[in-house]
């Protein structure tokens, strides 16, 4: 909403955006104010800065394949006490991730042969009236067996 105001604000003006959208105006205000000057802001985004700092700085001094867990120890060895909670959700914000071993899994094996099902809906999901459209989706459930006979198979 802040990027929105900031690209309208001088044709329309901040207090009838902030009407529409039904915010105070001074909360777009108080975050320009902690845009110009980081100290303004509340203990926690001073903090979460700082914090951002130290993890990309051990993130990147191990070779970028530390996740959050073993973040969280080195800068507890360093004397940075925080919760790993923390470092997880400080990572998912400077979007960085630690290394993934192993593949994931293949759910789907699509045959690029086969036609597509027509839409027959024309992606408009909304019905008029009950009992009107009917729509599935099919979702991959693991159940560590093998089919029920018959399931699957090919006429």
């Amino acid at each position: 909403m802040i990027a929105f105001i900031d690209e309208h604000r001088v044709t329309l003006g901040v207090e009838p955006i902030c009407r529409l959208l039904q915010i105070a105006p001074s909360t777009y205000y108080a975050h320009l104010t902690q845009r110009r000057d980081p100290q303004k802001g509340s203990a926690r985004s001073r903090r979460d800065a700082a914090l951002g700092v130290e993890i990309r700085r051990v993130f990147q001094a191990n070779f970028e394949v530390y996740g959050a867990r073993k973040i969280w120890r080195q800068l507890g060895r360093e004397g940075n006490a925080v919760a790993r909670c923390t470092v997880e959700r400080l990572m998912r914000s400077l979007g960085i991730q630690g290394a993934v071993r192993g593949k994931g899994t293949k759910t789907t094996v699509s045959d690029k042969a086969a036609p597509c099902p027509a839409d027959r809906v024309n992606r408009q999901f909304q019905a008029p009236r009950p009992n009107v459209l009917w729509v599935s989706d099919f979702t991959y459930v693991s159940t560590w067996q093998s089919p029920a006979p018959g399931f699957l198979e090919t006429p």
